[in-house]
């Protein structure tokens, strides 16, 4: 079969831009496959991986699987590669894995919406990204290495703490909310004061309360405080 490459009971189909699993591929490696790597195809299902039963290491980096990926139950499994996929809901994909594949030790995610680091945004930061592998550790505590990282000793305890709060979820603005909101300047002067005609002095109260990323408080002293 073109694109296939055995090597004892390794099993690799790389860059076939195949949609779904080969029925075949089942039928003729399923068996004795310990090791399978469908990395750079096309895939949205996985629906033909429960041919693959005895399965130690899965490879299925870029690729476009969602959040509706399902795993058969693979019992053996301690690595799994799922970077660069389209998955954005990361307790739902836990849970599952939690579920299907209890000996799971290698976990990657990197390049997906649900791992948040520089590779999905800019916007993300090492703090986002802790708080990520504290909430997967809290998840799947028997991870040793997560997106190539060792797992420390020090992770591992903040997860049995702190894990179930690391959850973090930042609400965005939806494309309707932008388009019914009316278009606003910016501008650092009272709403009386912007007449260009009006010359009356205008005393005006300002309200500065600080929400910066990692807010301590409020930085600042308001009006109705004093």
């Amino acid at each position: 079969m073109a694109g296939l490459v055995v090597r004892g009971t390794q099993v690799s189909y790389i860059g076939q831009d195949c949609r779904e699993i080969p029925e075949h591929l089942g039928r003729d490696c399923g068996h004795f496959a310990k090791r399978l790597d469908l990395s750079f195809n096309l895939l949205r299902s996985l629906e033909g991986l429960s041919a693959f039963r005895s399965l130690e290491e899965l490879i299925l980096d870029n690729n476009q699987l969602g959040d509706d990926l399902v795993l058969p139950g693979l019992p053996r499994l301690h690595t799994l590669t799922l970077n660069k996929n389209r998955i954005t809901d990361l307790e739902n994909l836990l849970d599952h894995l939690a579920e299907v594949t209890p000996a799971l030790e290698y976990l990657s995610l990197l390049g997906n919406v649900a791992c948040p680091n520089e590779l999905v945004s800019l916007e993300k930061d090492e703090e986002d990204y802790k708080r990520y592998r504290c909430f997967v550790l809290y998840k799947l505590p028997n991870l040793k290495f997560l997106d190539a990282q060792k797992v420390t000793r020090q992770e591992r305890e903040e997860a049995l703490v702190r894990g179930a709060f690391m959850k973090v979820v930042k609400p965005k603005a939806s494309s309707e909310d932008v388009a019914s909101s009316p278009e606003r300047h910016y501008t650092p002067l009272p709403s009386a004061s912007r007449e260009l005609t009006s010359h009356q002095g205008v005393l005006g109260k300002c309200r500065y309360v600080y929400y910066g990323k990692n807010s301590e408080g409020n930085r600042f002293i308001r009006d109705d405080q004093l």
